[in-house]
């Protein structure tokens, strides 16, 4: 298959379209806007749904209403954007819905800059919203990746009845890449059981996030951890590179990881043993595989576009196995590999 240039924002919309989206609802917010303004050309191109809503709150409610009819549904925006949805997200999670949603990081806190950062991640990661859940959250460190996590992130939500998150920041959003787009997927209909399609003549379908008595609010939230561990058991994605040998581990995702694998290139022609390992699941974590990392090498360096957020989950995984620094730079600011080298050998000094 040939490959084809493509800004990352819209080879994610069109992966979206690829993958069987029907119905998108979002608001313009850069680095996000692209996004939102190929998908207003592309679907009444394709017959489907396409609306541009008041706000971040009325489109991710319109989100919640079209996958409760069981419509392939989507939004997409940017962090302070976001921020404004987590209520929906809540109550999208407490319903079962499926649906994806793209977050292109911008730098915070507050309205910010439109500058790319990787701020979100508490957000993301850690419930979005109020109860006892987690969305999947995955993290692409290129164009190529992003078309890829976006397409399979419809299956993967309609698998588990659950949030599907891409979580990009602005780099990977508005930086142009050549990739292979995958096939265009025939929409078929579908009664899955839980669909609000208006049909007779069977048991009456109702779609709620709402329990009066707390007896029946913990079976639910018992019931969503079981999904979870199902989740943690089988959707945990993560990178290597050069870690077969390595006495020290750089761990970065994103953009912060693609600066980070070059100055782990550089570092090896210097002759430090030093791998790199990029999560790209950031729910679930990948903590197994860093526990094992944190027994072979003898430190870690994180690298993060924040004040230290990841850093949090790395240390959960090495749980005091190795050593672990840190270099983060916030307000939209970029690491570049001659930024990573430095606290690379300072780690091995």
């Amino acid at each position: 298959m040939t490959k084809e240039l493509w800004k990352g924002n819209e080879a994610i919309a069109e992966a979206a379209v690829r993958a069987g989206l029907e119905s998108y609802f979002g608001y313009p917010i850069t680095p996000q806007t692209e996004l939102l303004e190929y998908l207003s050309r592309r679907m009444p191109e394709m017959g489907r749904a396409f609306l541009q809503a008041e706000s971040e709150v009325a489109a991710i409610n319109m989100v919640y209403g079209a996958a409760s009819a069981g419509a392939r549904a989507m939004s997409s925006s940017s962090s302070p954007g976001i921020s404004l949805m987590q209520e929906g997200l809540s109550y999208i999670a407490g319903s079962e819905v499926p649906m994806v949603l793209v977050d292109i990081m911008r730098g915070g806190p507050g309205l910010g800059n439109i500058a790319p950062s990787q701020g979100d991640y508490f957000q993301l990661t850690k419930g979005g919203g109020h109860g006892d859940y987690r969305p999947i959250v995955l993290a692409p460190a290129s164009v190529q990746e992003a078309a890829d996590l976006t397409y399979g992130a419809f299956d993967l939500a309609e698998k588990y009845r659950h949030i599907v998150i891409i979580a990009a920041d602005g780099n990977i959003g508005q930086m142009m890449e050549p990739i292979e787009l995958p096939p265009t997927r025939k929409i078929e209909k579908r009664d899955r059981g839980w669909e609000l399609t208006g049909a007779t003549g069977r048991e009456r379908r109702i779609i709620s996030s709402i329990y009066l008595q707390p007896e029946a609010l913990h079976k639910f939230n018992v019931h969503l951890q079981d999904k979870q561990r199902e989740i943690e058991k089988n959707e945990v994605r993560y990178a290597e590179y050069m870690l077969d040998d390595a006495e020290y581990a750089v761990v970065a995702f994103g953009s912060s990881a693609r600066a980070s694998q070059t100055a782990v290139k550089w570092a090896r022609t210097k002759g430090m043993r030093v791998g790199l390992f990029r999560p790209i699941s950031l729910y679930p974590f990948p903590y197994e595989r860093l526990a094992q990392i944190a027994e072979q090498v003898k430190a870690m360096l994180v690298v993060e576009m924040s004040s230290g957020q990841m850093i949090e989950d790395v240390r959960l995984g090495v749980l005091g196995k190795a050593p672990i620094k840190f270099y983060g730079v916030m307000g939209g600011l970029v690491p570049f590999p001659d930024d990573v080298l430095p606290e690379i050998e300072k780690l091995v000094s």
